[in-house]
């Protein structure tokens, strides 16, 4: 998995404009996500995320994803779920000091970051603390849901 994360570190710029299209895509369907019942194509849409995004970046699914402002890392597979940058404890080779063989989550962000077009500024963006019930839910959903209510 860690070799799929560094991947989609090098890869920040085109996984960055395949999410953007995305989002397009799912705004757009707003209309029959609204017909069919949001709660109703929860299951399956989270379904292909997890698969998805769990092959790129390791996703936990937390229902918040951060990937567009994290340089396409997942800060939820930091140890210590540190969604807002790395603890006191980089190892000077960039390693996590919970696990001093997996790269720190936030060096690679940094890395990541600097590859997508919005990266530096977004990394500097204050993420809000998880929101646990929404453990296990389609942040695609919920962005397409956000999105073409301020739309509207």
């Amino acid at each position: 998995m860690i070799a799929m994360r560094r991947w989609s570190v090098r890869h920040a710029r085109g996984l960055e404009t395949t999410y953007r299209i995305l989002e397009r895509v799912f705004v757009a369907l707003d209309p029959l996500w609204r017909r069919l019942g949001y709660r109703r194509v929860e299951a399956p849409v989270a379904a292909v995320e997890r698969v998805v995004k769990g092959l790129l970046f390791d996703c936990r699914m937390c229902g918040q994803c951060a990937l567009s402002a994290t340089g396409m890392s997942c800060p939820m597979n930091c140890p210590k779920n540190l969604r807002n940058g790395p603890c006191g404890g980089v190892r000077a080779n960039g390693n996590c000091e919970v696990d001093p063989d997996m790269p720190c989550v936030w060096v690679l962000a940094v890395q990541g970051s600097g590859r997508m077009r919005e990266g530096r500024a977004t990394i500097r963006l204050v993420q809000p603390p998880v929101d646990r019930r929404l453990q296990g839910r389609s942040s695609w959903l919920a962005v397409a849901r956000e999105r073409a209510g301020s739309i509207r």
